[in-house]
């Protein structure tokens, strides 16, 4: 399943994309350009490839990005665009956090592995994802999958519930089988103030 909250905004009880992505906020536009800061055990880099390996316990920041992990690889091109792997271990779930752009709202997921790429916006969440919209620190909506892929640039959101190598999605750790199904609540958009 592809949404957009372009061609969703019609369909009053299924604002989906408006209340994860939104129709005017989008990512924090100023982490672009942020340092990207790290913790970690051990740092293995290779400067003339432009690639970095991370491990033990990596907590990542640039901007309102967070990141925790179990390992990142992390890649930088050509033209400075930083991506990723972030990956999990058995006993926690990679995740992701980013404040959207203009409003007091964040976008934070889990899964067995992310993939980030710095130059399209985009951050997939691959096994046992979870996405969740948060607004003044609590949870209004959340959505689960095999697979989420969150796109800010574009404004767009898909969910499959499906693991296929289309999708890229790892099996389970555990080898537990993954949802066929996705999973959701999304909470109405609050009434608008009257104006005086």
């Amino acid at each position: 399943m592809y949404l957009s909250s372009r061609s969703l905004l019609g369909f009053s009880g299924f604002a989906l994309a408006v209340a994860l992505c939104g129709s005017a906020a989008y990512a924090e536009k100023a982490d672009r350009n942020q340092p990207l800061r790290f913790e970690a055990d051990v740092l293995r880099t290779d400067n003339l490839k432009k690639t970095s390996h991370l491990s033990g316990n990596v907590v990542l920041t640039k901007g309102t990005i967070l990141m925790r992990a179990a390992e990142v690889d992390f890649r930088e091109d050509a033209s400075g665009n930083q991506s990723g792997t972030i990956l999990g271990n058995p006993q926690n779930r990679a995740f992701f956090r980013q404040k959207r752009d203009g409003v007091d709202e964040f976008v934070e997921g889990e899964s067995e592995r992310i993939e980030y790429d710095g130059r399209t916006d985009s951050v997939q969440f691959i096994g046992k994802a979870v996405l969740r919209r948060l607004r003044a620190g609590r949870v209004m909506d959340e959505m689960q999958g095999a697979v989420i892929v969150y796109d800010s640039t574009n404004d767009t959101l898909r969910v499959d519930g499906k693991t296929t190598a289309a999708t890229g999605a790892v099996p389970s750790a555990a080898g537990a089988a993954m949802p066929t199904r996705i999973r959701g609540m999304i909470s109405p958009k609050p009434p608008e103030s009257p104006s005086k």
